[in-house]
């Protein structure tokens, strides 16, 4: 049975929209921000999947980066609006690392989606942050829900920019589903 190595519930969501039997096992570990977005998504998701002990493990990382810079979960609302401030009008990128690990041995990939989001107006910024969506989320914002009303457009995989990107996951997983 795979182990989701992972607290979020968009994770899990998008493991039983596709029928994917799985347990939850949360890792108690720092993330790493600091550094190349896409060595740390991987690096964090590696970590992840190697701090929980059953035989097939999966760990994942999701980063907002742009222009090099990591945008991670906002602290508070004052941090929330400074981050949707700097996306504002601008494409960032969503990159997730995924990592299985196996009987001791590890397959990793990372999955980049660009992110455009709409100018924001202050009175969009208030609503949203009165939503409390924001909280716990890389970037500030879950496009899921009512952070869609931030975002213009979407390049490359919807899923990943959730938090799970599934065509990294079915490459790494290549039986997992429609078996």
């Amino acid at each position: 049975m795979l182990t989701l190595a992972s607290r979020s519930p968009q994770r899990r969501a998008i493991l039983e929209q596709l029928g994917v039997e799985f347990e939850v096992v949360v890792p108690e570990l720092e993330e790493s921000e600091a550094g190349d977005p896409a060595d740390v998504a991987l690096q964090n998701a590696r970590r992840k999947a190697a701090a929980v002990d059953r035989p097939l493990v999966l760990g994942v990382d999701t980063v907002v980066a742009l222009d090099g810079r990591i945008y991670g979960k906002p602290a508070d609302a004052a941090a929330a609006r400074e981050t949707l401030g700097a996306l504002s009008g601008q494409v960032h990128t969503v990159i997730s690392g995924v990592c299985l690990r196996e009987a001791g041995q590890e397959r990793a990939a990372t999955a980049r989606t660009r992110v455009r989001f709409r100018a924001l107006s202050d009175q969009l910024v208030d609503w949203y942050l009165g939503s409390g969506e924001w909280r716990e989320r890389a970037g500030g914002y879950a496009i899921q829900g009512r952070g869609a009303a931030l975002v213009a457009a979407v390049d490359g995989d919807y899923s990943n920019v959730v938090g799970l990107p599934v065509s990294v996951l079915l490459d790494l997983i290549p039986g997992l589903v429609g078996s």
